[in-house]
């Protein structure tokens, strides 16, 4: 039997002093709710009330009992209400976890807008290109850049970003200008540690990584920005999405290859969040928020 509706119906039956009138409170049967009572009193290893054929009357140990349980049922309903009340109102602390590269460009500019339309909920950042467990980590969402692993995680799409072969225009004009994936292997390929589709042996082309190019090169990092820093001060090319070049492509201070190969498709950007078909408000709102941003200024 559950623990708290037969609380609920010993506290309802020493109110009324009738087993019935509790029943018919609690809308259950007579005999559901003296189930209630006998699995308490099994449980409890006493008796809580004496039963005459009129009316119940409460023992002392019913007694000493029926005070913690008008104790316990109201901090019980109070924290029902809240929890309930955070699926239908936005309140509460919010932990995001997003790459550290991303985070910085586009998601830490969008907080104060979303603080001040939802100024009760709290927001934790955590910035890393690490691919961190949401379970774990009592995570309530997370955006993940790339292709998604099978999980039981819930997925909204927010946006795409294509992936770019990039150098400075002074790196260029040191070593030459590739025109073919092959010629890669003569150039100082800075590789993301972090994903084997752009690792430090070899870089993936073709929309879905069929073409593999050996690379090789005298820095790996796990930071986009890291490579990016590199490829602007002209010591190689990198191999990295839009959301992390582009600025530096439509200032001139990059310039995108033009390979013969495509490309390898990144697979999208993604918010995913925990299973749960009714998710707190302070999650939904999030989503939805970050949705509405991306679709009016894609990264």
């Amino acid at each position: 039997m559950d623990r708290i509706t037969s609380m609920r119906v010993f506290v309802r039956a020493a109110s009324a002093g009738s087993l019935s009138a509790a029943a018919r409170h609690l809308s259950m049967s007579p005999a559901m709710a003296a189930k209630h009572v006998n699995a308490l009193e099994a449980r409890l290893g006493v008796k809580l009330f004496h039963r005459t054929t009129r009316r119940l009357s409460l023992t002392e140990a019913g007694s000493n009992y029926l005070e913690a349980c008008q104790r316990i049922l109201p901090e019980i309903d109070e924290a029902e209400a809240v929890a309930a009340s955070q699926r239908i109102k936005a309140t509460g602390l919010l932990r995001m976890n997003v790459p550290l590269s991303f985070g910085e460009r586009f998601v830490a500019p969008l907080i104060p807008a979303f603080s001040h339309r939802h100024p009760e909920v709290r927001i934790e950042l955590g910035l890393s290109d690490a691919q961190v467990d949401l379970l774990a980590g009592n995570w309530d969402l997370a955006i993940r850049i790339g292709r998604l692993s099978d999980s039981n995680l819930q997925a909204r799409r927010l946006g795409d970003s294509a992936m770019l072969v990039c150098a400075a225009p002074s790196y260029l004009d040191q070593r030459g200008v590739p025109r073919r994936v092959a010629e890669l292997t003569q150039h100082n390929c800075l590789s993301y540690t972090l994903s084997p589709m752009q690792g430090a042996r070899s870089w993936a082309f073709g929309p879905d990584g069929e073409i593999r190019v050996p690379v090789s090169g005298d820095l790996l990092a796990n930071n986009g920005n890291a490579l990016l820093a590199a490829a602007l001060g002209g010591q190689g090319i990198i191999y990295q999405p839009h959301f992390i070049v582009g600025e530096a492509l439509d200032a001139g201070r990059l310039v995108a290859l033009e390979l013969d190969k495509p490309v390898i498709e990144l697979g999208g950007i993604h918010v995913l969040y925990p299973p749960d078909r009714r998710p707190p408000a302070k999650v939904r709102v999030m989503i939805d928020y970050l949705a509405e941003a991306f679709s009016h200024s894609p990264p």
